[in-house]
């Protein structure tokens, strides 16, 4: 039997993939909104913490600093969303092994579900600063093009003190994995995942 990254993929599975991660993101990110404040948080396991924040960046947070950066920011991933498309939709006419045209869905419904947020968010969602936000509010936050990506998932794997031994740092608070991010992002990630995994065998031309 065929390896799962060899066997033929159709456009339409692609397509599903793309779906369903654009749905779950995009429902924990109107549910987030519409039921937490900025910086409220859930404390669900030691290791794990839904934790609502906004950036108007890109992914993990990275913005472009500057009057514009949020427009050029929005516009660069439309074009790169469209670049993708055509990417993926050239591995499927060339039969590319699966694992290619799994990662490259992943990478597109990632970066989709993000651009969703920076271009329709801020004028359809009031403000989340001491407020819970409205959906289809009458007084945006934004405007077209200028909306904050919803972030919700942190996972401080650790949350420690530092013994005091330690040069310079000893004593102080020491927490790993810090970035809060979403499923856009974790799909983006996973899509990097498995192409750095089977390398060879998603690029194996």
């Amino acid at each position: 039997m065929p390896h799962f990254y060899t066997r033929v993929m159709k456009l339409s599975h692609a397509g599903l993939i793309i779906f369903l991660v654009l749905l779950l993101d995009q429902a924990s990110k109107i549910y987030i909104k519409t039921h937490f404040m900025i910086d409220q948080s859930i404390h669900v396991f030691d290791w794990f913490h839904i934790h609502f924040i906004e950036n108007p960046g890109a992914a993990w947070g990275v913005g472009i600093p500057g009057k514009y950066g949020k427009l050029i920011l929005s516009i660069f991933r439309i074009v790169a969303i469209i670049g993708i498309g055509y990417w993926l939709w050239q591995s499927v006419k060339k039969k590319a092994p699966k694992v290619l045209i799994i990662s490259i869905a992943l990478i597109f419904a990632g970066a989709l579900g993000n651009i969703i947020d920076s271009v329709f968010y801020g004028v359809i969602f009031d403000h989340s600063v001491n407020n819970v936000a409205t959906f289809m509010s009458k007084e945006p936050y934004g405007s077209l093009f200028h909306g904050k990506v919803v972030d919700m998932l942190y996972f401080p794997l650790i949350d420690t003190q530092l013994p005091d031994w330690i040069p310079f740092y000893g004593g102080q608070r020491f927490t790993f994995f810090d970035p809060i991010f979403n499923i856009a992002d974790t799909a983006i990630s996973v899509a990097v995942g498995l192409l750095i995994i089977f390398n060879k065998k998603a690029f194996k031309k």
